[in-house]
């Protein structure tokens, strides 16, 4: 499976960016797709997730801000970020995990930056 993943960039606080994700090659056997983020100095930590059947995931942080989506047909999953926060500045990783839990796949990082 590979990931490709686009959208990050620069953008002032509360404004919004939509990140996108497109999977390719062996997508019979995903069930989830997602996103983390990383800062420098910090781990990599799970932003929100959508299942095949889209069920939905988020960290605290985001909720009520960030929405995660998915387009099966398409094989894309999105993530539209609202009222952006310079804390949501990181590396945003696309993650697509297997049925069985014992896959994992990584897109490239797309870096979101929020600043006046």
């Amino acid at each position: 499976v590979q990931l490709q993943a686009s959208g990050g960039g620069l953008v002032q606080p509360g404004g919004s960016l939509r990140l996108s994700c497109a999977a390719s090659g062996r997508i019979f056997t995903i069930n989830a797709m997602g996103w983390y983020r990383q800062a420098p100095g910090k781990q990599r930590d799970l932003v929100a997730a959508v299942t095949r059947s889209g069920s939905t995931t988020y960290t605290d942080s985001v909720k009520g801000r960030f929405t995660i989506s998915r387009d099966n047909a398409k094989n894309t999953v999105y993530l539209q970020m609202n009222s952006l926060k310079p804390e949501d500045t990181a590396v945003y990783y696309c993650n697509a995990a297997s049925f069985s839990g014992s896959d994992n796949y990584w897109g490239q990082g797309t870096q979101v930056t929020v600043s006046s």
